[in-house]
């Protein structure tokens, strides 16, 4: 292994290690159904609205999504590192402010915008620098690793979560989590770095030495240029179905999971996280091989069967935990598709030297996705007690999404 692949893989690792921290949003349909416990018997001083409840996830996903503009202008001038360090800094910050309060509006400002917006600083300088150690030929891969810690966090999460929050209480819980992510992310920082000036990763298939810089050579488009065009419009629009969708089940489903298993219902949501994890990793190594759109179609078509077919298991008397399981571990998969694809996209279509601003830009897809759908979500289910119309909505959503691939092909 030469030194250049070897230095690219102590960034892929280092950003993977980012996200594996940063991946604590996926765990809070676990927070919720603790705040949701602490609203109905008037302890802890949480006196939320339950139609509320999915609000300062709503806002960190929206937070998420538009830091990743500013913060993808950051890592694009000033490079990843500092990137990483400030999202640290500002997510570690939003955790032990919620920590110190249970006042709705602190929770919506500092799980919500503070650390949702350190979620886009940390996240926006993972995959940029680690993309551009490697070639072409494994941008789906190596964009499927580094997002995959993202995906992955619930893992060790939910079970940690479920332990502290029996133990410390959600407001200790928090503190804990925010002291040793500030520890963990701004540590792994200093590791992400970018290629030298002219590097060029030359793919297996470029032997002579006439064509290396041939294949280096790539679309290049800054963001001024890519919002002209109907591309980045039907991209977004696609995007924001596949993500919103999930992020919609993400928010719920330990919720959706107790009639099956009750107390150990944050198995569910590790499991989803399994599915969302490796989803990142397969579909981005299908995807050099299939291509993005092909990919793209399969997997929002598979989602909107797998919606339409959730409503009469999720609410059934008496769900098979097996079949539950089965149906976390498969939407958390094609969900997480949609984060290994859409910056294999943007890398393909717009080129890497404004990469950072352009997948930002392309990024506010997920957040605007995840605040409308998560908040539809928590407002339906309060309304008419169960999830039978987020899934409708949603599977229709997605089938949509999927025609759409055709005419970001065709474009």
């Amino acid at each position: 292994m030469v030194e250049s692949e070897k230095r690219g893989w102590t960034v892929t690792l280092a950003g993977t290690g980012i996200n594996f921290a940063l991946g604590i949003l996926y765990a809070w349909s676990i927070f919720k159904d603790a705040i949701y416990k602490a609203v109905e018997s008037g302890r802890g001083g949480f006196d939320w609205n339950p139609a509320k409840l999915n609000d300062p996830y709503s806002i960190c996903c929206l937070a998420f999504a538009f830091s990743m503009i500013p913060a993808g202008r950051v890592q694009d001038k000033c490079g990843p590192r500092r990137t990483a360090l400030i999202g640290g800094i500002l997510f570690s910050l939003g955790l032990i402010g919620v920590s110190q309060s249970s006042d709705y509006m602190v929770w919506a400002l500092g799980f919500g915008l503070l650390a949702g917006a350190g979620i886009g600083f940390g996240y926006s300088a993972a995959t940029p620098p680690a993309l551009k150690w490697f070639p072409a030929q494994k941008t789906g891969l190596i964009a499927g690793i580094v997002v995959s810690g993202f995906g992955l966090a619930s893992v060790y999460i939910a079970p940690l979560s479920d332990h502290l929050l029996k133990t410390y209480g959600i407001h200790k819980a928090m503190f804990i989590y925010g002291a040793a992510f500030l520890v963990v992310v701004c540590g792994l920082s200093f590791l992400l770095a970018n290629p030298p000036a002219g590097f060029c990763a030359a793919g297996p298939a470029v032997r002579p030495e006439s064509n290396k810089t041939k294949a280096c050579a790539s679309v290049e488009a800054g963001p001024s240029q890519i919002i002209r065009t109907g591309k980045f419009y039907l991209l977004w629009l696609v995007f924001f179905i596949g993500a919103g969708a999930g992020l919609m089940v993400i928010s719920n489903i330990n919720g959706m999971a107790k009639k099956s298993f009750g107390s150990a219902s944050f198995l569910a949501v590790a499991i989803l996280a399994v599915g969302n994890a490796s989803g990142r990793i397969i579909a981005g190594t299908l995807s050099d091989r299939i291509g993005r759109e092909r990919t793209l179609l399969i997997m929002l078509s598979f989602q909107s069967a797998l919606m339409f077919l959730a409503v009469p298991l999720v609410g059934g008397v008496h769900p098979s935990p097996l079949l539950i399981i089965l149906l976390a571990a498969f939407m958390g998969f094609n969900y997480g598709t949609n984060l290994s694809i859409f910056p294999s996209l943007a890398k393909d279509k717009w080129g890497l030297k404004d990469f950072g601003m352009n997948y930002g830009l392309l990024f506010t897809a997920w957040g605007a996705g995840g605040f409308v759908m998560s908040r539809l979500s928590q407002t339906l289910q309060v309304k008419s007690g169960n999830y039978t119309s987020s899934f409708l909505a949603a599977g229709a959503l997605l089938a949509a999404g999927a025609l759409l691939t055709f005419a970001v092909k065709k474009r």
